[in-house]
């Protein structure tokens, strides 16, 4: 078993935790199902709710939705359990075949890089969140500055409108004054006094 896709297939998340059901782990290890649970029902002791559970008839029904299988012979009478890691390393406690010990060795390692690609996932996600972080923040900047140069504008079109208006209005206030003697020395072809 090099190849661990097959396995990493046939791990499901359910309540929050990466499973195996009992049917897929009586496959790899090469026994039937209701031997396997069997085994297990006879050491409850040893998978507290943590380690294994039973599925509610609900989630397999969600399950079997999502994966798309039938029932091959019937159907099941009894809810298959869900295995977690942990449960499947007490498992490989009771099965001490050669197969189930091999295959068990497969199922931790596919659980192992199911975990590996999880926290690549979430490290991208993360560096994902800080660019649209980052990139929502020069948004905001380059809106202010644009704000900025906006008001700029318009302080600086309300200045030179005042300026022009006082250039205007002083033009204005020459053209009309009455014109005067210029200033200076006198000169002889003037009116004498």
């Amino acid at each position: 078993m090099n190849n661990l896709e097959p396995i990493k297939r046939k791990i499901f998340e359910i309540r929050g935790r990466r499973v195996m059901l009992d049917s897929d782990l009586a496959d790899l290890y090469n026994v039937e199902t209701k031997n396997l649970k069997r085994a297990v029902r006879a050491n409850l002791e040893r998978f507290p709710e943590d380690f294994m559970f039973e599925l509610t008839k609900e989630e397999y029904d969600s399950l079997r939705c999502k994966i798309f299988t039938s029932n091959k012979k019937g159907g099941n009478r009894y809810l298959p359990f869900a295995f977690t890691r942990e449960g499947i390393a007490m498992l490989s406690g009771l099965l001490r075949s050669e197969i189930a010990v091999k295959a068990n060795i497969n199922i931790m390692r596919a659980f192992f890089q199911l975990q590996e690609a999880l926290l690549i996932v979430s490290n991208t996600q993360l560096q994902l969140e800080q660019i649209r972080s980052e990139i929502k923040q020069l948004r905001t900047d380059m809106n202010d500055t644009l704000a900025d140069q906006n008001e700029i504008n318009e302080t600086t079109r309300a200045q030179l409108d005042a300026i022009s208006d006082a250039l205007a209005e002083l033009q204005n206030e020459q053209s009309h004054q009455t014109k005067r003697r210029p200033i200076g020395f006198r000169q002889f072809n003037d009116d004498k006094e």
